[in-house]
């Protein structure tokens, strides 16, 4: 594996560029204004990126528009669209190191998560969509002889995908895999803190074939560049993945303009229960120390409340803490490192603030609780576990996006899936027991898109991913279940004589 010190020198050796990418090229935003993006780690700028407003929205999206009409891609045979997708999975597999090394910086990742999942997962989502292309089928109806009625799904036009800056190269390949496999045109709005990835890959896209016009990544704010995409009449749909709250803008921003459609993937406050028949808690305690802490617990899928039976509490929480002991936290390009930074300032100190109002409310602070590595000018926070936490504590109700988690008890059964669905949200959750009776009818009660059993995880590639209540709504990423969410589906009645 590449060392710290050749992660540092690669750092050192990179060229950015943060110009906008629209209609095939590079290109300043329209006002020529730019923003800094910071690496969270050391709170230093990396870069000044293209701050795109309104009307480099609306050149992307003429842009797009005019691609979809021609047919240059939404007309495409399927297997030619397939062959340039494979290309451009194959494009960011050979590029992976950079990517990585872009994501680490940009977002505070940690290399290995970003060198060994992140950027190989993107590629390989891209591939899987691809693969696809060609082997979607569409149907007749049994309405008699008399009639041929056709089934078709047509690719829904011109599509703008808004992005979370916690995933940023996955969750591009999550909106563009499918979406531009059924057909569409593509205008990408990255999150403002994480930006380079994305438009490399635009880069890469066009180098792959992707015809200029059918994917454009137009960087900037949410109240410039993504206000723009959610009001703009001729964006056909937005894919969105980020907060509840945005979320519920993009829906205002539909019902005041076009009705365009809106596919939401939002937050998630997410249980993991443990049963007291689970006879072996080690693979509980390594799993729910991955759930609530990858990624710094910056994840929507993140395992926040351990709900676990008070007779088996205190030895998962001592595991628990062995667990944690081998996270080391530090600089996200040090390979031995499994917990990096928090994404910016504001979020670093919004993550510490729930840490205070819980200590506040009673929890007790088993480990961690404070900032650290403050020498750096970066944003980190200790890994935190709490203790002795209510269901009605706002530790335990409000979602943290940030290295925290929180022990909560429970009576019996009942009382564990009453918990577990007592929140706004309903994404992920995960379900510890020994006893597959249990696995069955208590994964059936758990009001959540993804329930995984005596593991965690969001599945792979071929299952769908989303949430219940205000986690989300309108389709799911991943799996043959995302092309429909781009596509409009026709009825063609030919009547015969």
């Amino acid at each position: 594996m590449t060392t710290y010190q050749e992660w540092k020198r690669k750092a050192d050796a990179l060229s950015l560029d943060g110009r906008a990418f629209i209609a095939g090229e590079r290109t300043a935003a329209a006002s020529n204004e730019t923003f800094r993006t910071l690496n969270p780690s050391t709170g230093k700028v990396l870069a000044d990126i293209a701050k795109c407003d309104a009307k480099d929205v609306d050149r992307a999206v003429t842009a797009a528009r005019d691609a979809f009409e021609s047919g240059v891609w939404s007309k495409a045979a399927p297997a030619q669209r397939k062959a340039v997708l494979l290309r451009l999975a194959q494009l960011i597999d050979e590029h992976t190191d950079e990517l990585a090394l872009l994501e680490a910086l940009e977002a505070g990742k940690p290399i290995s998560e970003c060198l060994g999942l992140d950027i190989p997962e993107s590629a390989a989502c891209i591939r899987w969509h691809a693969e696809a292309t060609d082997k979607r089928y569409d149907a007749l109806s049994p309405s008699g002889p008399s009639v041929v009625s056709m089934i078709t799904r047509e690719p829904i036009g011109v599509v703008g995908a808004v992005l979370p800056w916690n995933f940023p190269a996955l969750m591009l390949a999550w909106k563009i895999g499918p979406a531009l496999s059924v057909g569409n045109s593509v205008i990408v709005k990255p999150a403002e803190q994480t930006s380079l990835s994305t438009l490399r890959i635009a880069d890469l896209a066009l180098e792959a074939g992707v015809p200029a016009g059918v994917f454009s990544v137009v960087t900037g704010f949410g109240e410039g560049a993504g206000q723009a995409i959610g009001c703009h009449a001729d964006v056909d749909l937005v894919a969105f993945t980020g907060s509840t709250e945005t979320g519920k803008r993009f829906l205002r921003y539909s019902a005041d303009t076009n009705l365009k459609r809106v596919v939401l993937e939002c937050g998630g406050k997410n249980p993991q229960i443990v049963l007291p028949d689970v006879a072996n808690l080690d693979p509980v305690a390594e799993n729910a120390v991955a759930a609530a802490f990858w990624n710094m617990g910056e994840n929507c899928s993140a395992g926040s409340r351990i709900i676990v039976a008070a007779s088996r509490k205190a030895e998962l929480l001592e595991k628990v803490q062995a667990v944690l002991e081998g996270w080391k936290t530090g600089d996200p390009l040090d390979p031995n490192v499994k917990l990096g930074s928090l994404i910016e300032e504001a979020h670093y100190r919004k993550v510490l603030a729930h840490i205070e109002k819980a200590k506040a409310e009673g929890a007790r602070v088993v480990c961690g609780g404070q900032a650290t590595l403050a020498e750096t000018g970066g944003w980190f926070v200790e890994p935190t576990i709490f203790d002795n936490v209510t269901p009605e504590m706002t530790i335990a109700r409000e979602e943290v996006f940030g290295p925290v988690v929180c022990f909560i008890e429970y009576d019996d059964v009942e009382d564990a899936v009453r918990i577990a669905n007592d929140t706004c949200y309903g994404l992920a959750a995960s379900l510890w027991t020994d006893n597959v009776n249990h696995a069955h009818k208590i994964a059936a009660r758990i009001r959540a898109g993804t329930v995984t059993v005596n593991c965690f995880g969001e599945g792979d590639l071929s299952t769908p991913f989303g949430g219940f209540k205000q986690s989300g709504f309108g389709g799911r990423d991943k799996s043959i279940y995302a092309h429909d969410q781009y596509c409009e589906l026709k009825t063609t009645w030919l009547k015969l004589d």
